[in-house]
């Protein structure tokens, strides 16, 4: 007998025993049509359809032949389904169908429940179309099987629409529908609409079981709301429901990802207390958190733990750790639980080989990543798209160009299809190497395998070409990134503005902005720093001003970049009108000096400062206050003491005018210097002319003459003060008093104070600033001084303090 004659028996067998109700015997014969057919569904479909066409098992009754016949074409669904031939399961449901044969809503839903399980989801909406073609009725199975599907694939709109649409159509939902729409909206991060659904259901007679409120706590958990997530397992005892290792688990994990691991403890103890056993999950939550925050002595503290209760760790278990050594560079531990896996015989999975050659990667062990990911081959294991991604990625950071390209052919080879990320990191690698053709050959490759490429190819094209001077290159994949519907981000367009302004055309530059803008692109500090340096360079002095004052508008604050762009800017426009107002014979004046002295001495260009300063002062051009405070502050920037010190004569023979500000910088610089001598000589000089020198200026040429030692420095310092009238008024000496008192060092200053005590004039300040003047010069004191020193005080009428307990207590 033929196998086409041999199949026939078969199928008239099977419609014979499902006519007589011999159902389990049928199964077997349909069990056996399945293994022995080569052809597939269709060969076996062709055969069932030609025997029910030819023979009639019911004497003429339709409908029980009908029925009857539907059975076997269930059956045979069902043994395609239990095989895991989904496809096959399918295709013969919709060939049945076009022949007239609908299987049955229960048959249906079973099988819609299965490719759900399996993540069939392609799968899942063709043989749902054909129920629909076939007008097969719903249930409450069916809409919930739908409901699934489509939050699945993140639709929680369609499963929202879908919940409401079979309330109208008289179906009511079970609480597993509601479970299945609170879970789909809390994995989408929709908590709080779960959590108003569980109160509509509440209302409509649906209590929530644990499985409720288990999802609840898990949703709450992975938002970092964990407070809230607590409140669902106090509700739960309220309700007289007993919360499993689930909820506990979720609750663990969410006070993990919040960074609570002592609360998360607390929970653990919690279980155990109430009797509820920790099982593998539990114990892979607390190793992952730990291990998350570093605490490696801890996560082998609870593996440990879990092995001495009997509960056996996986490989999410390993994983976990593995990861958490590799955040360390502890790759001797790494390969340790390795080890421990393998006599555990445990294999590893390509996650965890792809989680070593990233952690190597990462690092730059590119040499070790590359003999983990042979291992990792030997071992059997095959390597996915992420972990030649991953070593792809490394070899490309470090330069690697041909290696990289090789494990791009060799995954190729072996069958696994190279993905965007895989594409991209070999792109972006040789775009940096500045390896234009090459990368543009990948591109197209890429696109010929029905990739599409996304903003970082484009971006890593439009980066290189930029950087290469081929602003019409980069300028043509940003138009055909934009014709693909592909949204550009800040680092594309920036790279576009400066490479624009690189090459002086300042309105692409410009236009390429506004079209970020116009693209909803907010940009950046670099951004607009790289266009405002580019207008500057191109002399768009106004152009460059109005950007800068939209920029500060947004409340931006510039970086040095920035600064450095409008410093620079500046200085190159000022040099360029400095010449232009000279050949108009239009001679520069102390301002125009002054203005170019001051750019110079902030881009840091100072030997052409200088240069121009002679100049100025040959041409015979008179410096300004505000000239000469530049001019010094710039030769203290570059440590010359001597030219400031000789700037500082030259200024006062001209009958220049330093400020207070400018004496303080000379002297602290001074001070730093450590040079007595030359403080003394600047002191001088300030005395000699009369200048002001601010309190904080004499006290820190008190504290520098007080750390050398020399007592004499400090007390003239101090007498000074009041004999050139450098005392400020009351509130302002309170404070110096204030700052003092926290920054003085007090070491052997007993003869120090008495030399203050008997020069200073105290009579020659008002009564108002006499006590605080006195307290300036107590302050020196050191604690455990004697009171014979501050009885000489009191013999000279000059107010005193009170040493009680190692304190200076100031008086009054």
């Amino acid at each position: 007998m033929g196998f086409s004659q041999k199949l026939q028996s078969f199928s008239i067998l099977a419609l014979i025993l499902c006519n007589s109700r011999l159902f389990s015997r049928a199964d077997s014969v349909v069990s056996q049509m399945i293994m022995m057919s080569s052809g597939g569904y269709s060969e076996i479909l062709d055969s069932l359809i030609k025997s029910c066409k030819e023979f009639d098992f019911n004497n003429g009754n339709e409908n029980s032949n009908n029925n009857d016949r539907r059975v076997v074409f269930e059956l045979l669904i069902d043994g395609y389904k239990k095989k895991g031939l989904f496809d096959e399961a399918v295709n013969f449901f919709l060939g049945a169908k076009r022949n007239g044969f609908v299987a049955s809503l229960l048959c249906c839903n079973g099988l819609l429940s299965d490719l759900l399980k399996a993540n069939k989801l392609e799968l899942f909406w063709r043989f749902y179309n054909g129920m629909l073609e076939a007008n097969v009725l719903h249930d409450v199975y069916t809409y919930t099987h739908l409901i699934n599907a489509h939050f699945r694939v993140g639709n929680a709109k369609e499963g929202k629409r879908v919940l409401f649409e079979m309330e109208d159509k008289g179906c009511s939902p079970s609480l597993v529908t509601y479970n299945v729409v609170i879970g789909g909206l809390c994995r989408v991060g929709e908590v709080d609409e779960a959590l108003e659904l569980k109160k509509l259901m509440d209302k409509k007679g649906f209590f929530a079981d644990i499985f409720t409120y288990s999802i609840l706590i898990d949703g709450f958990g992975k938002q970092k709301r964990c407070a809230e997530a607590k409140l669902m397992l106090e509700e739960m005892f309220s309700r007289g429901l007993k919360p499993d290792h689930v909820a506990y688990t979720a609750l663990i994990d969410g006070f993990m990802r919040q960074g609570d691991s002592a609360e998360a403890f607390q929970v653990k103890e919690e279980m155990l207390a109430r009797g509820v056993k920790l099982n593998l999950f539990t114990y892979n939550a607390l190793i992952k958190g730990v291990c998350k925050f570093g605490d490696m002595e801890k996560a082998n503290a609870l593996l440990n733990e879990m092995i001495m209760l009997g509960i056996k760790p996986d490989t999410q278990t390993y994983n976990n750790m593995i990861e958490g050594y590799l955040k360390e560079q502890n790759t001797s531990q790494v390969k340790e639980l390795l080890a421990d896996m393998k006599k555990r015989n445990l294999v590893p999975t390509a996650y965890t080989c792809g989680m070593i050659i990233n952690g190597l990667c990462r690092h730059g062990s590119i040499e070790d990543a590359s003999r983990v990911f042979e291992i990792m081959v030997s071992l059997g294991v095959k390597p996915n798209a992420v972990s030649y991604t991953t070593l792809i990625k490394g070899h490309v950071q470090e330069g690697r160009f041909q290696e990289a390209v090789r494990i791009l052919k060799v995954m190729d080879n072996k069958g696994v299809q190279p993905d965007v990320l895989c594409y991209n990191s070999v792109i972006i690698g040789l775009c940096k190497a500045r390896k234009m053709e090459e990368a543009k050959d990948y591109l197209v490759a890429m696109i010929e395998r029905g990739l599409k490429p996304n903003v970082y190819t484009y971006g890593a094209l439009i980066h290189g070409y930029c950087k290469s001077g081929d602003m019409q290159a980069a300028d043509r994949y940003f138009k055909e990134m934009l014709g693909c519907g592909i949204a550009p981000n800040d680092v594309v367009c920036t790279a576009l503005i400066e490479g624009h302004c690189k090459e002086g055309s300042t309105m692409e530059a410009t236009s390429i902005f506004r079209c970020m803008l116009g693209q909803g692109v907010h940009p950046d500090v670099r951004t607009y720093s790289a266009l405002i340096h580019g207008l500057l360079r191109n002399g768009k002095l106004q152009e460059a001003m109005e950007l800068l004052s939209e920029f500060l508008e947004k409340g931006l604050v510039p970086d040095i970049f920035t600064y450095n762009s409008i410093i620079s800017g500046f200085c190159k426009q000022g040099e360029q009108f400095f010449v232009d107002m000279q050949k108009r014979n239009l001679m520069p004046n102390t301002l125009t000096y002054t203005a170019l002295l001051t750019g110079y001495n902030m881009a840091g260009r100072r030997s052409e400062m200088f240069s121009l300063f002679d100049e100025m002062i040959a041409k015979d051009i008179e410096p300004d206050g505000v000239t000469w405070s530049v001019m010094i502050d710039a030769h203290l920037k570059e440590g010359d003491y001597v030219k400031t010190l000789k700037l500082v004569d030259d200024m006062l023979k001209k009958g220049g005018n330093v400020s207070k500000n400018v004496c303080h910088v000379l002297i602290d610089a001074l001070c730093r210097k450590e040079n007595t001598s030359e403080v003394l000589k600047a002191l001088e000089k300030i005395e000699e002319k009369g200048l002001n020198l601010s309190p904080a200026a004499c006290c820190t040429l008190v504290r520098r003459f007080h750390k050398a030692g020399e007592m004499d420095g400090a007390a003239r310092v101090l007498k000074s003060m009041v004999r050139f009238k450098w005392v400020p008024d009351s509130t302002e000496l309170n404070d110096l008093i204030n700052e003092e008192q926290d920054s003085t060092s007090s070491e052997n200053t007993g003869d120090f104070l008495k030399q203050m005590a008997w020069e200073v004039a105290y009579q020659e300040l008002s009564d108002g600033l006499r006590q605080q003047w006195w307290q300036l010069s107590l302050m020196f004191i050191q604690c455990h001084q004697n009171r014979v020193l501050v009885g000489e005080f009191g013999e000279k009428g000059m107010p005193t303090t009170d040493i009680t307990e190692g304190n200076l207590i100031p008086w009054g």
